[in-house]
Order: C-alpha cells, then sequence, then structure tokens
C-alpha cells in the first residue's frame, strides 16, 4: 500500500490529526488523542491504535504499559477530512490512564464537573508507582 490516502487527510501545521477513539459495540466515546503520519501508519499496518504524544513528542502505542490496548475495527475520516474516527474493541475494558472506562467521566451539571464513571483499576496498578 502506497501513502497517498494520507494526503487526503488536512493535518495541523503541527503535523497532526485530532483521532477519537469510539467503543465499535456500544458506540460510546472512550478517548480523544493525536495522531501523526507515522502514529496513523502504524496504526494500519498492525491493527492498533498508536498515537502521538505532544507531552512526550513521541510515539505512543496505546496499552503498550498497562495492556489495554485497542483493536481497530474500523477507520474513518471526517466530511472536512480533518478529524480521524477509530472504531475500537478496547482490550480490558479501559481507556483512560486514570483507570476508567473512558476519558470523559467529568460531566458539568448545575455549574459544577461531576466525575460520574469509576475508577475501575488503580493506575498504579497498570502503570507502577
Amino acid at each position: 500500500m502506497n501513502d497517498d490516502w494520507l494526503e487526503r487527510i488536512k493535518w495541523t501545521a503541527d503535523g497532526l490529526v485530532p483521532a477519537i477513539a469510539q467503543d465499535a459495540g456500544s458506540g460510546r466515546v472512550l478517548m480523544m488523542a493525536w495522531m501523526n503520519r507515522e502514529s496513523l501508519r502504524r496504526t494500519v499496518e498492525s491493527g492498533e491504535a498508536v498515537y502521538w504524544s505532544r507531552s512526550r513528542q513521541e510515539l505512543w502505542h496505546k496499552g503498550e504499559t498497562s495492556g489495554n490496548t485497542q483493536k481497530v475495527k474500523s477507520l474513518r475520516l471526517d466530511c472536512d477530512h480533518d478529524v480521524l474516527l477509530l472504531e475500537i474493541e478496547q482490550i480490558g475494558g479501559i481507556a483512560c490512564h486514570t483507570g476508567r472506562q473512558r476519558c470523559f467521566f467529568e460531566e458539568l451539571r448545575d455549574g459544577e464537573w461531576i466525575v460520574t464513571d469509576p475508577v475501575l483499576k488503580d493506575p498504579r496498578e497498570m502503570y507502577g508507582a
């Protein structure tokens, strides 16, 4: 496969594109991360989500440390060609580094952010102290 398909994507000035991970079974949005060309290429080649960590400035194979990998079932590009949607199977049921199912675990209620999702696994068990 050549890389022509990568040219369809509208990358940011930093060479990134936002990627939304959605549970393929439930449709629940689990997380949002960034991808660059290399992470997207590796995702397609391996069938598992690989993102770009802006804070660490390196590729990030989701679940490499925690074991909570993401098997990609479908990869979609939005109508403006500037956002990716990964329909995934979340291995281990935990997408968030806080030990929750999803990263969107706070909901605005009456002017306050309320935590709505429980911690399923202590992050220290997944990543060490």
